[in-house]
């Protein structure tokens, strides 16, 4: 099946009809949820394994990384999702080694390495995922 084909034959997938409702009352409920976790939790929290979450997670990032890698050579229909996917770990990652860093040196670390490197990743991973369907449908 060649792009224009692939392309032809999601262009008809539709939702199903329940799915748009449910997503945006998850979306809308979510917002009381924050406000009383943000009122209710303690500003510090200490955590078991937290080791194994921090390396798990990039173990993850990797993966998709590589993923993305060999997608985007391959010209694969796979590269939207997995360079979308990547992108949202990258911003994750960015926001959680911000907030989480616990010294002065572990924040200027963690500003320098979102900005350096998390982040412009992240913008080229949608900036990949925004032409994916481009490049499938020109190849």
């Amino acid at each position: 099946m060649d792009a224009a084909q692939l392309r032809e034959r999601w262009r008809d997938v539709e939702a199903p009809r329940w799915a748009t409702p449910l997503v945006a009352a998850a979306g809308f409920l979510l917002v009381p949820w924050v406000v009383l976790l943000v009122i209710a939790l303690p500003a510090t929290h200490r955590a078991a394994h937290w080791d194994i979450a921090w390396g798990g997670f990039d173990v993850l990032l990797a993966l998709l990384l590589l993923a993305v890698a060999v997608t985007a050579w391959r010209r694969s229909p796979w590269l939207e999702s997995t360079a979308s996917a990547t992108a949202a770990l990258l911003f994750a990652d960015a926001w959680f080694d911000t907030l989480t860093a616990s010294s002065g040196t572990e924040l200027s670390i963690a500003i320098v390495e979102a900005l350096l490197v998390e982040l412009p990743l992240a913008v080229l991973c949608l900036l990949l995922a925004r032409d994916g369907e481009h490049r499938l449908v020109h190849r």
